[in-house]
């Protein structure tokens, strides 16, 4: 029988939420506020981190400062769930010498660089939300941003639908992550077990080459023959060079990820530049390659 992760405490209107940026600065404060207020609109508490607008180069201020607002939001007992600010860089840069206080368990919600701290987190096996941050959340549309506040305060989520990829049905424990950010974390502390997993995989602004050699060291590793599956979101910003030849972004991915031999399902709709449909860390998942369909026990 698999064993998902521990869930943190489902949460109800009136709780208190803390926003941090564990990673990139703030570019504007237009979608912040369009973010909070989605948020106060579903009944929440929202509490903005005192580091939140420093900016230290491409950081978002200097990792102790953003290290302090990241323990305050875990140790504050009032406090049932982190969301991050934004992406950008430097997540895993707090994340060295950290340990997670496991008597704690509460949510932290975030993609693309926030993978860092998903990931983090589920080395100690307590699962989380792989989600818009506060600053891409007002672009979602309606039915994603429903589907997300009825999971955290409900458990439950409704399926996927993607394109068929491999054939073939699996059931494991879903990890999402952004591919670069997750291809720098292998074989560190930070590296949750592929035992057993679904891996969700999504990126932006990387050239097909790139991409392929990040499946490739992938391959290399050994880490897809630890999985059971893989479910692709968007690789938005992909193109080619302009004037260079080379295979589209869909043909790397056929190319390398094809022959393995395990389900495969493309174009979920998660990631960068589009809808980004929450995705549970750590939950049981079935992925369907013959219908393209990921869904949750």
């Amino acid at each position: 029988m698999i064993k998902p992760y521990q869930l943190p405490p489902l949460l109800k209107p009136g709780d208190l939420v803390m926003a941090i940026a564990p990673s990139g600065s703030l570019k504007t404060t237009d979608a912040l506020e369009k973010g909070i207020a989605i948020w106060q609109e579903r009944g929440y508490r929202v509490e903005l981190g005192k580091n939140y607008q420093s900016c230290y180069g491409y950081l978002a201020g200097r990792d102790r400062n953003r290290r302090e607002d990241m323990t305050t939001a875990w140790q504050n007992p009032e406090c049932k769930a982190i969301i991050a600010i934004r992406g950008g860089y430097g997540g895993a840069r707090l994340l060295e010498d950290w340990s997670w206080s496991t008597n704690k368990r509460k949510w932290i919600i975030g993609f693309s660089d926030i993978t860092s701290l998903l990931w983090s987190l589920a080395t100690v096996n307590i699962s989380s939300l792989h989600a818009p941050v506060l600053t891409t959340l007002a672009s979602e549309p309606p039915w994603a941003i429903d589907r997300m506040f009825d999971y955290l305060e409900t458990g439950k989520i409704k399926p996927l639908q993607g394109k068929p990829g491999k054939g073939g049905e699996t059931t494991g424990i879903l990890l999402p992550a952004n591919l670069t950010v997750g291809i720098h974390l292998l074989n560190t502390p930070l590296q949750p077990s592929f035992k057993g997993a679904i891996i969700a995989l999504e990126d932006v602004t990387e050239y097909p080459y790139r991409i392929d050699r990040m499946l490739t060291q992938w391959r290399m590793m050994g880490v897809f023959k630890e999985i059971k599956g893989i479910a692709l979101g968007r690789f938005s910003r992909c193109e080619p060079y302009p004037g260079t030849k080379s295979w589209t972004i869909a043909e790397v991915l056929r190319d390398r990820l094809e022959d393995l031999n395990i389900p495969l399902v493309y174009d979920l709709p998660f990631g960068h530049d589009g809808v980004n449909a929450a995705l549970p860390v750590g939950q049981v998942v079935t992925l369907n390659g013959n219908t393209g369909i990921l869904s949750w026990e």
